[in-house]
């Protein structure tokens, strides 16, 4: 790979982080630069659920698998990372149509396990009422998301990557390619600039004339302080989906992304809270500590951005909803398409081209 490449990556949440720590290990001169400091702003309020789930098409489902693996590869690059793969059970659907979706994704070779009530209260034993059929899969995992975020910039730091804190007021521009940014009134030379700051991405963008289309709906998660194990893994349940963190924690949305916060987002989290203690045995002391209202970076289709910008050189985007899933791979394949050319067939469908 080149290795002579000054790289800037704008954002330092899970994708900022993964594409910096993957530009640094290939040998590029990264400065990471975010306003909000490691972490990010979404990455914090994420579900953190790594997958491949859900009602996408087989192309997506494909890129979703190999960034599954390539978390594997990474968390034994990166010694520490906290990663668990702790399966996921899911009933959030009618029968039939968790039928079908069981029969689609195992047909792409996904790892669904049918359940029954019994079978269900097993995996998970402190669910009030385990579901008639639920499907499980055993590889599913999670990636607490700061805390992950943060220590592939400590590590690219280590390798030599520079993290700032500053506000990237534009980028700046010669004959139609990036060579640097103003970051908090100070010019920062680069070859190359990565957008990886989620929602404020399109803010940024324009300053280089490229219209990124991206919408930031509210996602409302509710935290409980931390508690004895209730929870294995992850639970998918109609309108409440739910998972124990690293340091006990019960953190819980009306679907993985969280939901709509309401007018009034306390209440509406209290609520929420009330049905998730409701949900769970021996939750009889379990509280709320506090909620969290995350903006997720959506692009216009629902499909991650990942590729060049249209007609300005030197500038590379990567923007999704489904980051904590796709991190591994988006930081691998972008360091071999900005140092060496190479795009990765599975990116195919994500250029900004589409939009075009």
């Amino acid at each position: 790979m080149n290795s002579t490449k000054q790289v800037i990556v704008i954002g330092a949440g899970i994708i900022g982080a993964s594409i910096a720590w993957h530009l640094t290990k290939a040998g590029a001169r990264v400065t990471v630069v975010s306003e909000s400091g490691a972490g990010g702003v979404a990455t914090p309020n994420s579900f953190a659920w790594i997958n491949a789930s859900w009602g996408n098409p087989e192309i997506y489902f494909r890129l979703r698998i190999r960034a599954m693996a390539e978390w594997k590869r990474l968390a034994k690059d990166v010694p520490g990372l906290p990663l668990a793969w702790c399966g996921g059970l899911c009933f959030d659907l009618p029968p039939d149509r968790l039928e079908a979706y069981a029969a689609e994704h195992s047909s792409w070779g996904y790892g669904i396990e049918r359940v029954d009530a019994k079978r269900a209260g097993e995996i998970e034993p402190n669910l009030v009422a385990p579901p008639d059929f639920a499907v499980y899969v055993a590889e599913e995992g999670v990636a607490e998301p700061v805390a992950t975020a943060k220590a592939l910039l400590a590590d690219a730091e280590r390798l030599g990557a520079r993290v700032i804190a500053g506000k990237v007021e534009r980028l700046a521009l010669t004959a139609g390619r990036v060579t640097g940014a103003v970051v908090s009134g100070e010019a920062i030379s680069a070859d190359n600039i990565v957008i990886a700051a989620g929602a404020g991405a399109p803010a940024i963008a324009a300053t280089a004339g490229v219209k990124l289309p991206i919408e930031t709906p509210p996602g409302l998660i509710v935290h409980s302080r931390p508690y004895k194990k209730l929870l294995n893994g992850l639970v998918h349940a109609e309108r409440l989906h739910m998972r124990q963190t690293a340091e006990g924690r019960i953190i819980a949305g009306s679907d993985f992304a969280g939901g709509d916060p309401g007018e009034n987002a306390e209440a509406t989290a209290r609520e929420l809270f009330a049905v998730a203690k409701a949900a769970l045995r021996s939750a009889d002391d379990l509280e709320l500590d506090f909620h969290t209202v995350g903006y997720r970076p959506t692009p216009a289709d629902g499909f991650p951005i990942i590729g060049r910008a249209e007609g300005v050189g030197g500038l590379y985007i990567a923007v999704m909803h489904s980051g904590i899933t796709l991190a591994p791979a988006v930081g691998l394949f972008a360091t071999r398409e900005i140092l060496d050319g190479d795009r990765d067939p599975l990116l195919k469908p994500y250029g900004m081209e589409r939009f075009a």
